[in-house]
């Protein structure tokens, strides 16, 4: 049980815990804008992905009044307004805190939580419970504010979906209980599933401990004695072990009608969604459940129930506008970095060489970056091209493993779509 944590280990950090990174992380948010070659970028953090209709239509409002009027998706659930100006920041925090989607300034970059997209909907447990308390223990931790923008927490409801993501701290649905994992180790903690939210925030607060010496944004980040010792401390006060290692890749939710028209699901090309198209998705959900669900794989869940004719014109007017709303798609498991000419450090405009490479739907989903950072990449099994000075490297990626497959010169774009297409289908 929780209660036999030692307190020494993972009781909360007081109000004057460490200070860290104050330099370094340079993670944006919606009160730290990033400078970008098209602009101020700001990034919103979603909790579990879950939007009202109402925050929705805040969001679309932010990206009209400050910025390009599209909205971004991000890996993690998120969105990114683009092409702002730098000045805006008071104005922004204003229009997102009236909507409820700055609840503290604090811990805005803090709120890192992905959940199953489908959880509730397809016969799966809900995560709802457990996404609003642990958010709300984490703007309530004076601790977390120390949490990298990077640091992540998952909710998985038990279909392995978001474990497979490489979060930080998960919590994992298993009956009346849960299961905590921490960072990528095979052994699970069972905890009672109320209990479920504030494990995870006193695993973090564990966390922060641990990294003090090290500086160490994310627990794959400690050196590997201390990351052990973190999982041993973490399970000292959690419930039995459990062997269950991660899974080693997520399956989005499939575009189109899931469990007999419960929900419905689009993909979004790129990830990019124009003002048009993310009005008709708000106007969609507030026909329905009144709820959009963002997902880590850069698409939206909308639930119902539909009727099954309603469900058939919802997703066909979705088609119209330019969606994803079936599997057989050729933008399917396409993904991309903003490239060139929206960052300086990206080597080509990869999203517009991502389109010409589109061709039949392959087995494994491929990611073009501008550079090597591979800024959002995929969690997994994934065809990696990245630019590079001369042309584009692509490799087959495998969890930590990967093996090059080839190099295509700049100037043959025919040769570079044939080469990703041969290795999407391994």
């Amino acid at each position: 049980m929780l209660a036999a944590m030692p307190d020494s280990a993972l009781s909360p950090l007081s109000a004057g815990g460490p200070a860290l990174r104050d330099s370094g992380d340079a993670c944006p948010g919606t009160l730290r804008l990033h400078r970008a070659d098209d602009g101020a970028l700001a990034r919103v953090r979603v909790p579990g992905g879950v939007l009202s209709a109402d925050r929705a239509d805040a969001l679309l409002a932010a990206a009209g009044r400050f910025g390009d009027s599209e909205l971004h998706l991000t890996s993690r659930g998120n969105v990114q307004l683009r092409g702002l100006d730098a000045e805006c920041g008071g104005g922004l925090a204003e229009l997102l805190t009236a909507a409820g989607l700055l609840p503290s300034a604090a811990h805005e970059r803090a709120r890192n939580i992905v959940a199953s997209p489908l959880a509730g909907l397809d016969g799966s447990p809900p995560v709802s419970g457990w996404l609003s308390g642990l958010d709300g223990l984490v703007c309530g931790s004076a601790a977390a504010a120390s949490l990298s923008g990077r640091f992540l927490f998952a909710l998985d409801d038990g279909r392995g979906d978001v474990d497979a993501l490489g979060a930080d701290v998960t919590l994992i649905a298993a009956g009346d209980s849960c299961l905590l994992r921490i960072g990528a180790s095979d052994e699970v903690f069972r905890v009672p599933g109320g209990e479920g939210p504030r494990a995870a925030l006193l695993a973090a607060e564990a966390f922060l401990r641990a990294a003090r010496d090290s500086g160490a944004w994310r627990v794959k980040d400690l050196p590997d004695g201390v990351r052990a010792d973190l999982v041993r401390t973490v399970g000292a006060g959690a419930g039995p072990a459990v062997h269950r290692p991660r899974p080693r890749t997520a399956t989005p939710p499939a575009p189109g009608a899931h469990a007999s028209t419960s929900a419905i699901s689009v993909d979004v090309p790129l990830g990019r969604l124009t003002s048009s198209q993310w009005r008709l998705l708000t106007e969609t959900a507030r026909r329905y459940g009144n709820e959009l669900r963002l997902t880590p794989w850069r698409g939206i869940v909308v639930p119902g129930p539909f009727a099954h004719d309603e469900a058939v014109e919802a997703l066909r007017a979705l088609d119209a506008a330019g969606l994803i709303t079936a599997p057989d798609s050729p933008w399917t498991g396409v993904g991309a970095c903003i490239g060139h000419p929206g960052c300086a450090k990206s080597l080509s405009d990869v999203r517009a060489e991502a389109g010409a490479a589109v061709g039949p739907v392959g087995r494994l989903p491929v990611y073009w970056s501008g550079c090597e950072r591979r800024c959002g990449h995929p969690h997994g099994e994934w065809i990696d091209v990245v630019a590079t000075p001369d042309g584009h490297r692509i490799s087959h990626v495998r969890g930590e493993r990967r093996d090059p497959r080839t190099t295509v010169r700049n100037g043959d774009p025919a040769r570079l779509a044939a080469a990703v297409a041969e290795a999407r289908a391994l």
